[in-house]
């Protein structure tokens, strides 16, 4: 039987269209004794450099190629139905590096210049320009000579074949396919003639897209998940499909077929099996790993001192250096003059200065074009090089930071530098980027999107139209463990087990989904990720284009970009620093001072204030309850307590917080076991918190390199048994040799086994304390422009409301929207309160409120509305504007109420909004016109101010409701304020609780949501709150149901009655009803995991007091009770008499002494009450405490 390897291969990265996994494949190639396997996805090369690599595990030959889209004119992207956009496929393998070299680039142009639609697409054009080393074959019933076979004739056919075999002489083959398709007995017998006649060599394939035949039904399904497609959908024949149609294969033959299968499937042409040989040993194998290269960067002639460029821009890096030294130690001691030599000398022998510089050089760039950045991140502020030439802003020889954490002097690794920028000046130094290295040296990193094991059941169950139900329980049924495969579910969940051992649906779903976990569903751009290379990028690896990027985008990920060799910067968009920055531009505004944010002192007093009280809320990194529960028991009142807590507050280490707690306040002793520890314990209490602790103890006291002590942190953070076990006798015997005692040595050991896996980068934990605590020092000194600042970068509502909440418990009032306060966004005020920003206001554009503030910056405040309709810009600020903004209540500060603008009197055509706008166009004509008066002036002298009519004003409910369309939340009130007493006293839950239903039926809970959801499942809970979008409806069998939007403070949740239910409670399905809901949360009849809210009963709030309220108790020291309280709570009851009608609830004293612990209850007889809000505000004002039965 003759060899053949495989070299028409789609895998998982033929987007939604392979099903091939690459390791799998080569499972298969390297069990059947297959030579080589080659990769030949479509339009795209995702998948080469991890081809290339796992081929070495497997002893099987990789060949790199790809089969292109291609077309008459890439250049053409406007189609219509009757001229459509023609593309045929054409495969391409690289023979040599030249030929990779080539297939990058027209795999590159493809996406640059050929995109349309979702394909990449190349022309004859390119394929003349870029051929070289490459070997092409016929391809497959899609391409152009097996088309024209069946499309124009013979003839036509032969023409398209010679222009191929003109170009490619020998490294052009005829490729045979059998895949029981018709067509392709047509198409195979031609191709054999055009082989007999010119004398071109045969090769068979199988178009393959799936590993093994039983995966074909997998396979549709992910067609169909790529088109959106049920799978119930009849197949098309062509790639478009048509209406009522969908892509598909025509049968489960497109499979990687064995050798036997093969040679059998061609037994006739067995020459065409041989013949891959030959492509096979024409290849040479390609090595795509490859040391980094550098970007060229230019340096002053001066420092060229060298013929060497790598030693020149270490001259220069020395250089800056030691400039940057002087000024941020003033006086550079022997301690600081060894740390940089050792630093210096260690870039200078692993050649990366030229990393160094190009990092600096970005960073200032930033700095000198406003960006704000953070002092730094990660391992990275461990070198005094990076805190000398501005790189970082934490200096480490005062942290005990460590440059080797950051560059291992024993081992050759690049170094890693990310950069966090704020959100907006992010995109200021990438295009300084691009702009200095060029648009085609620069691109963003991709990302695929791979199928998890919840995706996989989702989108499989979608295509099998399985009802959303059933997917969420299936999908509830995976645990919620990052990473966790199908297979590890099927072991750890009995129920998948036993519905896998079945054959409904749901075992058909599992089935599916896990041959198709891990598939490539989509690709995106790295949030972070930038490259950038030292030529025209398409000369070292491929790209493609996306939608949200204007840079070209790698087609190889993050995890191999650099092995590919070009180098990988990550500029981080850090929302804090947005802050900072927006709170430092108010401060500045409002008081003229301008700060040093970076210089502020690390030892302000009312800033540990704020960390002791645990006030966080809205600063970086400390802001969770829990921290600011730990915060309170540690009462920071040093630098060095934030950075510990930063460390320990996380997973693993946060059970030592109640220790270091404890050792700060003297409660528990601190100990070293060496006394030699203490000089790297002291600042954590004798605790191992920073993986550089322990790093620089086995230096001290084992005489560790440096080099070394990185590999004993590396080792023990990954818990790499070999390596500690080969270090261990090196530690023990070592500090032996200094005196230490063996036992002791050998706990610090184990203690620092159990715990350096959890301890953490004190680099990065300094250098995140100091940004959170700048955040602190800006809300402890300035909060109001802090937390407007806080405001102005929350994206969303909840959030936002939060927030507000937040500032007014500090006692800075948040105002709405004010047509002579408010800027843009949130900002503050004179008196110091947060003001709305106008462009809050929905329907306000950003160039009304611009306009509206330039007007007011340049001639002042608006001084009444008139004045205001004088003086803006009418092209900007119309009818609509005006209307919102009154709805916001932008324009109350004129003493007129809301409605006024909208009225219009009986006698007047005009509304006020209507009459202030033909104001405003008089007067502008007037101004237009050239006539002057008699005397000199102008005409608008003759033009009358409008009059706003009187009329009503609107009620609460009325405003509140237009508010909160106009900003999306209740700003000066909320309609359930006056049923605070209700909620409070007869409503048990929120209804934020209701919404953990709707993450109960979808699978998607995080720990702390399932516990507050186990606490309420098959309860009853009542709730209250306001109706909205009440409507009454009929089902399509002519049965009514009722729905209503029910929103208390905390959030809202639509209720649905059906039947009979419905029919006794329509009445309170109304807008604007405030309601109380007695229910049970629950699950339907016989659907497991599908939960609801039953409904028992509705009643309106307004009527629970007099119901609810039976017995009032007004519980009161004996030391207070005098004649003039007797007379005070005469006067309070005698109010409420006269105000309340009915008043049903009975009024009681107990009288209680605390030093005698005795107590007495005096009811009243004749006495009763209305429990009004009026009453009770009269109870509060006089601190009085009561219960409601």
């Amino acid at each position: 039987m003759p060899e053949f390897s495989h070299l028409h291969v789609h895998t998982q990265f033929s987007l939604l269209d392979g099903a091939a996994d690459i390791s799998k494949l080569y499972k298969k190639a390297a069990a059947d004794g297959m030579k080589a396997l080659a990769i030949t996805d479509h339009g795209n090369m995702f998948g080469v450099f991890k081809f290339v690599a796992e081929a070495g595990k497997h002893n099987v030959k990789p060949i790199v190629g790809c089969e292109f889209y291609v077309v008459d004119d890439r250049h053409k992207k406007q189609f219509t139905k009757e001229n459509r956009d023609v593309r045929y496929h054409q495969l391409f393998l690289a023979k040599n590096a030249q030929g990779y070299k080539n297939l990058v680039k027209l795999c590159s142009l493809g996406y640059m210049e050929g995109l349309y639609s979702k394909w990449p697409r190349i022309d004859k054009e390119l394929i003349l320009k870029y051929h070289e080393g490459l070997i092409a074959t016929s391809c497959c019933i899609g391409a152009s000579v097996p088309q024209a076979i069946l499309k124009k004739g013979e003839e036509e056919a032969e023409k398209e074949f010679k222009w191929w075999l003109d170009l490619f002489g020998d490294d052009y083959y005829i490729e045979l396919q059998r895949h029981n398709i018709p067509e392709q007995l047509t198409i195979n017998e031609t191709l054999l003639k055009f082989a007999k006649k010119h004398n071109v060599k045969v090769i068979c394939s199988n178009d393959s897209h799936y590993v093994d035949q039983q995966d074909a039904n997998a396979h549709d399904i992910l067609l169909c998940v790529n088109t959106g497609d049920m799978q119930s959908t009849p197949i098309a024949t062509d790639e478009e499909g048509g209406k009522g149609y969908r892509f598909g294969f025509p049968n489960d033959q497109f499979y990687f077929k064995t050798q036997a299968e093969m040679a059998q499937l061609f037994h006739d042409v067995p020459q065409s099996l041989d013949n891959t040989n030959e492509i096979v040993d024409k290849v040479e194998h390609l090595k795509l790993k490859r040391d980094i290269l550098l970007p060229n960067f230019p340096i002053p002639s001066e420092f060229k001192i060298h013929a060497d460029d790598v030693l020149n821009q270490w001259e220069y890096l020395r250089h800056l250096t030691m400039t940057g030294a002087r000024q941020r130690y003033q006086d550079i001691t022997p301690e600081v003059q060894e740390r940089l030599d050792f630093e210096l000398n260690t870039i200078k022998i692993m050649g990366f200065a030229g990393y160094f510089l190009i990092v600096s050089d970005f960073i200032k760039a930033g700095r000198d074009l406003g960006v704000f950045i953070g002092p730094g991140r990660g391992s990275a502020a461990g070198s005094v090089v990076a805190y000398c030439i501005g790189i970082t802003n934490i200096d480490p020889i005062k942290y005990n930071l460590l440059f080797e954490r950051f560059l291992n002097p024993d081992r050759k690794s690049m170094p890693d530098i990310d950069t966090d920028f704020d959100d907006e000046g992010r995109q200021k130094v990438i295009d300084y980027v691009v702009d200095k290295y060029g648009k085609n040296q620069v691109a963003q990193i991709v990302t695929y999107g791979s199928m998890a094991a919840r995706t996989s059941i989702q989108d499989v169950a979608r295509v099998l139209d399985v009802p959303l139900p059933d997917v969420n329980a299936l999908k509830k049924l995976v645990p919620d463990t990052l990473g966790i495969t199908l297979k590890e579910a099927f072991n750890q969940v009995d129920e998948l087990k036993e519905i896998l051992k079945g054959d409904d649906i749901r075992a058909k779903v599992l089935r599916e989904a896990e041959k198709l976990e891990g598939s490539i569903r989509n690709t995106g751009v790295h949030a972070a990720g930038v490259i950038i290379a030292p030529e025209d990028i398409t000369n070292i690896i491929p790209v493609a284009t996306a939608k949200d990027s204007s840079l070209l985008i790698t087609q190889f990920d993050g995890r191999v970009i650099e092995d590919a060799g070009v180098i990988k910067m990550d500029f981080l968009g850090l929302k804090t620093l947005t802050i900072i920055k927006d709170a430092l531009r108010l401060i500045k505004q409002n008081y003229g001072v301008e700060i040093e944010i970076d210089n502020i002192s690390l030892t302000d007093e009312k800033t540990f204030e704020l960390y002791q009280h645990g006030d966080t809320n809205g600063t970086f990194q400390f802001e969770s309850d829990g921290m600011q529960m730990y915060l309170r028991e540690l009462k920071p009142d040093k630098f060095e307590d934030l950075i510990a807590m930063n460390a320990l507050y996380r997973p693993g280490p946060i059970e030592y917080i109640p220790n270091f707690i404890a050792r700060k306040h003297g409660r528990e002793q601190v100990s070293y076991d060496l006394p030699d520890m203490e000089e790297y314990l002291a600042d954590t209490y004798g605790i191992t918190v920073y993986q550089e602790q322990v790093m620089l103890l086995s230096q001290k006291l084992a005489n560790f390199t440096k080099g070394d002590a990185d590999v004993l942190r590396k080792a023990m953070g990954k818990k790499d048994r070999k390596t500690l076990d080969k270090l261990k006798p090196q530690f023990i015997e070592n500090a032996k040799k200094k005196g230490h005692d063996e036992k002791k040595l050998e706990k610090i050991w184990t203690d620092w086994e159990a715990f350096a896996s959890y301890a953490f980068n004190k680099s990065h934990s300094t250098c995140y304390a100091f940004v959170a605590y700048q955040t602190a020092y800006l809300k402890a000194h300035y909060p109001a422009e802090y937390m407007a600042a806080v405001l102005n970068n929350q994206n969303n509502i909840e959030k936002i409301s939060f927030f507000m909440e937040e500032s007014r418990k500090m006692g800075i009032p948040v105002l709405g929207p004010d047509i002579n306060e408010s800027g843009l966004s949130f900002g503050v005020n004179k008196k110091g309160e947060i003001r709305f920003g106008m462009s809050g206001v929905k329907g306000v554009g950003e160039k009304a409120v611009e306009s509206i503030i330039e007007e007011r910056e340049a001639n002042g405040p608006y001084e009444n509305i008139n004045d205001f309709a004088r003086r803006v810009n009418s092209r900007t600020v119309n009818k609509k504007v005006y209307e919102n903004l009154v709805y916001s209540g932008a324009f109350d500060c004129f003493g007129y109420h809301r409605a006024q603008f909208f009225f219009k009197p009986d006698n007047s055509p005009y509304n006020g909004i209507e009459r202030l706008i033909k104001y405003n166009n008089d007067y502008q004509n007037s101004l237009n016109s050239s006539q002057a008066s008699l005397f000199g002036g102008t005409s608008d002298a003759n033009i009358p101010e409008p009059q706003m009519p009187e009329c009503p004003d609107w009620g609460l409910l009325d405003k509140l409701k237009y508010e909160k369309d106009m900003i999306g939340i209740y700003l000066t009130g909320h309609p359930l304020d006056n049923y605070k007493f209700e909620l409070d006293h007869f409503c048990s839950h929120q209804i934020k609780h209701l919404s953990l239903i709707n993450k109960a039926k979808s699978g998607e809970m995080v720990a702390a949501d399932a516990e507050e959801f186990n606490k309420i499942k098959n309860r009853e809970i009542v709730i209250g709150g306001l109706v909205s979008n009440a409507q009454h409806r009929t089902t399509k069998t002519g049965k009514p149901f009722g729905s209503m939007m029910l929103e208390d403070y905390s959030d809202s949740f639509e209720i649905v009655m059906f039947g009979e239910e419905y029919v006794k409670q329509k009445l309170f399905f109304a807008d604007g009803y405030f309601l109380q809901v007695k229910g049970m949360i629950c699950e339907r009849f016989r659907q497991k995991d599908n939960w609801e809210f039953k409904v028992i009963q509705i009643t309106l709030l307004s009527d629970l007091r007099d119901k609810m309220a039976r017995c009032l108790t007004i519980q009161l020291p004996l030391h207070e009770l005098s004649e003039s309280f007797i007379t005070e709570m005469d006067g309070i009851v005698k109010a409420n008499e006269e105000q309340n009608i009915n008043r049903n609830c009975q009024l009681k004293f107990a009288v209680y002494d605390l030093e005698e612990t005795i107590s007495i209850e005096m009811p009243s007889k004749s006495l009763k009450i209305f429990p009004s809000n009026e009453f009770l505000e009269q109870l509060h004002l006089k601190n009085l405490t009561f219960k409601l039965n």
